[in-house]
């Protein structure tokens, strides 16, 4: 062969070797990325459990519970490439559910296998129901699947909260930082008075307005007005009831003093192109499950928390964690984790004290009577359960612009639905961006403007503070009926809620069994205070649905015996029993795992989220605020979770 024609060949040759060896290259780059994806096979991560259950991987800290706060601690830990995190989730992705993405469809997710589908014990101040607790099993937890509020509460909320741990760093002056830490707030040409400077412009949260003004918005947040309630251009800031602003189109909130009632824009954890942002979607983005120092476990349920005694300490030591396939439900292969610096349990208010139970730290008669052996006696684990209670009051509308029709029953309200999804698929706008809370106001049930035909002394203020609220007030663009189907003829809500209830519940194990639901008691509505606070806030209601504008909207010729138009006639015990029979969650346990100074029986953690009388072990989720915000809970988890990562970071710098 001639020279040149052999030196042709091997330009050849070498030009075909480089192509192969990007194109192997690639393979192994994209094999390697694949492997830093959500895992389902668990000796990725763990080592089976030999016959003497000797065998462990070892990670520095390992976050049991993929969940709103869970998501936040495995992204901010592995900031720091020392950290080696190792999260656990039992649930799957939320990112290709449609469910979760769009705000109109999360009710979708309930009582779905994304759904841990919980009840309580029969309530008996409350028609002996048994009400139903949506608990999402998603990485994200319920900021996968609940309504997507952007708000925080009252800032005596956390004044107070300062004061019962005994730390001042969890007053509103050093706490609102990690608020605005995870914000990342999208201005609105249409809210111009909102003060910029006091909201986040770089965290991984999109908060912003929603995409869709519901007609009956304006209406509702009008006649607040004309009951004698003013505006505020931002809820969630230091600024507190502080300012005047115009009704805005988009949701709307109120704020009160004891004097003045104020409302100001609603905000919702939503992107630009009206999908939902849980903490999965904005921390754990595939630039952070590639970083090689976290791992992501899916669809595998802790079981136990595995402690040693023989330690040096007088403390016994949270060492790691056993867990299992949640399909097989405990028939499958165990698994064990060790955690050389400490297991940080995000499972939220109901699963977070019933692991702690089962590993054997909680009220040590209560765990004998289940043979599990004590661990570390706390009475206060699965204690001082509070929750949020609502009461539907279900209206008729005669304008036609309710959403009912968002559940398709004929050709006409077909035709409107396939409408509003081209929308929304073109657009990212319309009824399907909005999450149906079309509008709130937050007061208090003592204000004289409001209630002037009550003796407010007879009332206990449970309140964190005159600038803070115990009822919310709240109207959806849709009717739902008892049974949770949208109601297909016109009609809307309007839905007082008690923020700061006095009724305290418990969550117990039922057995030893990890598989098996918990005990849930909130004890509902078993102090007078409540019912009589939630009595006023029917009252307030349905007031303002027959003040003008929103007397336009509300049908009052129509007779339904299944609606609500006759509650304005009957008396205070009347109603007081009505309320007991129908009242329902919005979902916002917490308490059961509960931050306090040591000096205080029942109180769980330290200020720090660490576990009392154990060594290595904290608790990051809504089990441990000491009481309720009068607002939602979402926002403040987030925020602890950021505030504990930066208190981990700092240990270990």
């Amino acid at each position: 062969m001639h020279f040149l024609d052999t030196l042709q060949l091997l330009r050849v040759n070498r030009s075909f070797a480089s192509v192969l060896s990007c194109i192997v290259a690639l393979i192994v780059i994209l094999r390697r990325r694949k492997k830093q994806q959500l895992i389902t096979d668990y000796s990725q991560v763990a080592r089976e459990v030999d016959s003497q259950g000797r065998e462990f991987d070892e990670y520095d800290y390992i976050v049991v519970g993929g969940g709103t706060a869970g998501c936040v601690l495995a992204c901010r830990l592995t900031e720091d490439p020392r950290i080696r995190v190792l999260l656990i989730e039992a649930g799957s992705s939320g990112k290709a559910l449609v469910e979760s993405r769009i705000p109109s469809a999360y009710k979708g997710l309930v009582r779905t296998t994304h759904d841990y589908k919980l009840s309580t014990l029969p309530q008996p101040h409350a028609g002996n129901q048994k009400i139903y607790w949506p608990r999402a099993r998603l990485l994200g937890g319920c900021s996968s699947m609940n309504a997507m509020m952007a708000h925080y509460g009252a800032p005596s909320d956390f004044d107070e909260f300062a004061e019962i741990v005994g730390d001042n760093s969890w007053c509103w002056e050093h706490f609102k930082q990690y608020f605005l830490k995870f914000e990342k707030y999208f201005p609105s040409p249409q809210f111009p008075n909102v003060d910029v400077s006091q909201r986040g412009s770089s965290g991984p949260m999109s908060i912003g307005f929603p995409a869709y003004t519901w007609t009956g918005s304006e209406m509702f947040i009008n006649a607040c007005v004309n009951t004698g309630m003013s505006f505020n251009p931002d809820f969630n800031t230091s600024n507190g009831t502080l300012g005047v602003n115009k009704v805005s189109p988009f949701y709307s909130l109120l704020r009160v003093t004891r004097q003045t009632t104020y409302s100001s824009t609603r905000m919702t954890y939503t992107d630009r192109h009206g999908v939902r942002v849980s903490t999965e979607a904005a921390y754990l983005t595939p630039t952070v499950l590639a970083r090689p120092n976290l791992k992501v476990v899916t669809e595998a349920r802790v079981t136990k928390i595995l402690f040693s005694t023989s330690t040096r300490n007088r403390n016994p030591r949270a060492i790691g964690v056993e867990f299992s396939s949640f399909a097989q439900k405990g028939a499958g292969k165990r698994f064990r984790a060790r955690a050389r610096k400490e297991v940080i349990v995000c499972c939220g208010a109901v699963h977070t004290p019933q692991l702690l139970m089962l590993s054997g730290i909680g009220p040590g008669t209560h765990l004998t009577e289940h043979n599990i052996p004590v661990v570390v006696d706390h009475p206060g684990v699965g204690s001082n359960l509070y929750d949020h209670v609502t009461f539907h009051m279900r209206l008729a509308e005669k304008m036609g612009i309710s959403l009912g029709y968002l559940q398709a029953s004929n050709l006409h309200t077909k035709f409107k639905l396939w409408r509003d999804l081209l929308e929304y698929q073109l657009r990212g706008t319309g009824p399907l961006s909005s999450n149906f809370v079309a509008g709130a106001a937050f007061c208090r049930s003592d204000d004289p403007v409001l209630f002037p035909e009550y003796d407010h002394e007879k009332v206990q203020d449970s309140t964190s503070g005159p600038g803070s609220p115990d009822l919310e007030l709240v109207v959806t663009s849709v009717l739902v009926h008892a049974d949770r189907s949208l109601g297909i003829r016109n009609g809307y809500m309007l839905l007082p809620v008690l923020l700061r209830p006095t009724s305290v519940g418990t969550v117990r194990l039922k057995s030893a069994d990890p598989w098996e639901h918990p005990l849930i008691d909130p004890n509902y509505l078993s102090t007078q205070h409540d019912v009589d606070v939630l009595v006023r806030g029917v009252r307030l209601v349905y007031k303002i649905a027959h003040t003008p504008p929103l007397s336009d909207l509300t049908d009052f010729a129509n007779d339904d015996p299944n609606l609500d138009h006759h509650l304005g006639r009957l008396s205070d015990d009347e109603l007081q029993q009505i309320v007991r029979s129908r009242v329902e969650t919005i979902y916002h346990p917490v308490g059961t795992c509960a931050m306090g100074r040591e000096d205080v029986a029942g109180t769980v953690l330290d200020s720090q989220m660490r576990v009392r009388g154990v060594s290595g072990l904290r608790v990051c989720d809504a089990s441990i605020l000491p009481k309720l915000v009068s607002g939602h809970t979402a926002g403040v988890v987030i925020a602890a979770a950021e505030k504990l990562a930066d208190i981990i970071k700092a240990e270990c710098k």
